[in-house]
């Protein structure tokens, strides 16, 4: 390893914020641009003439399966990025080798198993999300592409943590954007020059995620990387394995549960509003994915900070590192929820022309997001506890909101009061108050007291 590239992501040294915001903004645009590879799909789907309602609306039903694959790849990629990062910040240069090394191995066998069911099943799995006889078809079109391209996304999402967690935010931001652009350029060429719609959709996605794949590849096994990726670190440690997979659940459990949150708003949408209702949510879960991305990039731009400082032993550090994310993630998501209550038709009609479906979204955008502010505070305290290796705290928030608070009052709110699809979209303020503040008031409780310093090389670098 090279003085050089040591020094300069070093992150125990120099500006506590300057060191986040030099992961964060990079890793942010990224996350942003991350956002496109669905989104874009799901607007140029949304303007196919004539059949754009039950197009958007049949793409929805697949992303409950998408999830399902963003899970796995958070699993091994989330999981071990910590864990690499505070083996580095330790000076345990093998041990960082080996846990990149066993994270990739694990993101191709989960992968290739994963395709295999899913393809297997979709059938089934698709009529179980809300799938009708008029939107199965285009939810088949696009899902059954889409899982021949799981390697490549397994690859690209979860192997491009270990980038970022080495301090290379630029080139992880170049991961996605690589792919992003691809798919933009791609998009319109296959759904309305070549004519293949949906399926055309689809394709650009898998290409796209292929030559990022190919990219982060590339980089983890050449020599800019601080620690490479090597085939004698892939053999599989039976307790590295477990170590990894043990922090990732956090992450894993994270997207399942937004998998099932999915599954049961559609179904009790399905049941109480039919197939524009369902469509409704499709936009608003693709507006969610782009608000809450930049709240992910400043999380996940902290995360290596806060793991190097407390393998390092710089408490203080770790303590400034968390103030810092949070009150940015606060002020963000205080200025979104302002936008998106002065003007949600701006939103919609970025993913539809339907009348009918823009004017009932205007309304159930507002309940859905209302005190979107207060999910601040449940990914600063599920970060925090991420990035300083407390698996068990992470995972019981991530049950805790989703499959405690939001699945229960998704079935339970429609019928209160005759709310009938309000309740569906009020469920998720209700969760980000209550989830919110019962991490983050945990974390401050149960984790601050802990990170005092004892006198170690922190001393001296701040």
């Amino acid at each position: 390893m090279s003085s050089i590239s040591e020094d300069a992501n070093d992150f125990s040294r120099g500006s506590v914020a300057r060191n986040i915001l030099s992961l964060a903004l990079p890793m942010t645009l990224a996350q942003l641009i991350n956002v496109l590879y669905s989104v874009v799909d799901r607007i140029y789907i949304g303007h196919i003439p004539h059949v754009s309602a039950e197009a958007l609306t049949g793409v929805g039903l697949s992303l409950p399966v998408i999830t399902a694959i963003t899970a796995f790849a958070n699993l091994f990629g989330m999981g071990g990025a910590p864990l690499c990062s505070i083996a580095r910040g330790g000076n345990e240069e093998e041990r960082a080798e080996f846990v990149m090394g066993n994270s990739f191995s694990m993101l191709l066998v989960s992968g290739g198993i994963l395709m295999v069911f899913c393809l297997a099943f979709r059938r089934p799995l698709l009529y179980l999300f809300g799938a009708s006889s008029v939107t199965y078809p285009y939810a088949d079109q696009y899902i059954t592409i889409y899982l021949c391209g799981t390697l490549f996304v397994m690859t690209s999402l979860g192997m491009n943590n270990f980038i970022n967690a080495q301090g290379f935010g630029r080139t992880g931001m170049l991961t996605v954007l690589l792919g992003a652009v691809l798919n933009i350029i791609l998009d319109p060429l296959l759904i309305f020059v070549l004519g293949m719609g949906v399926q055309g959709a689809a394709v650009a996605t898998v290409l796209s995620q292929g030559a990022s794949a190919l990219w982060v590849f590339q980089f983890l096994t050449g020599k800019k990387a601080i620690i490479r990726l090597k085939r004698r670190t892939m053999r599989l440690k039976k307790g590295l394995v477990k170590e990894i997979t043990f922090l990732g659940t956090s992450g894993f459990v994270m997207s399942v549960t937004n998998g099932l949150v999915q599954i049961v708003g559609n179904a009790v949408l399905s049941r109480n509003g039919g197939d524009l209702y369902v469509g409704i949510m499709t936009v608003i879960n693709s507006v969610r994915e782009i608000i809450t991305m930049p709240v992910t990039g400043l999380t996940s731009g902290a995360q290596p900070v806060i793991s190097y400082n407390y393998g390092a032993g710089c408490f203080r550090r770790v303590k400034a590192s968390i103030r810092f994310m949070t009150a940015a993630c606060i002020g963000f998501t205080f200025l979104i929820w302002g936008v998106i209550f002065l003007e949600p038709r701006f939103f919609l009609q970025l993913f539809t022309q339907e009348q009918e479906l823009i004017e009932k979204g205007i309304h159930a955008m507002k309940l859905y997001f209302c005190g979107l502010f207060m999910m601040a505070l449940q990914f600063a305290g599920q970060s925090t506890y991420v990035a300083l290796n407390r698996p068990k705290q992470a995972v019981f928030f991530s049950l805790f909101r989703k499959v405690i608070i939001v699945v229960p009052l998704t079935v339970l709110l429609p019928l209160v009061g005759n709310l009938g699809t309000d309740g569906v979209f009020l469920a998720e303020p209700v969760s980000n108050v209550a989830g919110g503040m019962a991490c983050f008031v945990t974390m401050l409780a149960t984790v601050w007291p802990t990170l005092k310093e004892t006198g170690s090389r922190a001393e001296g670098k701040g």
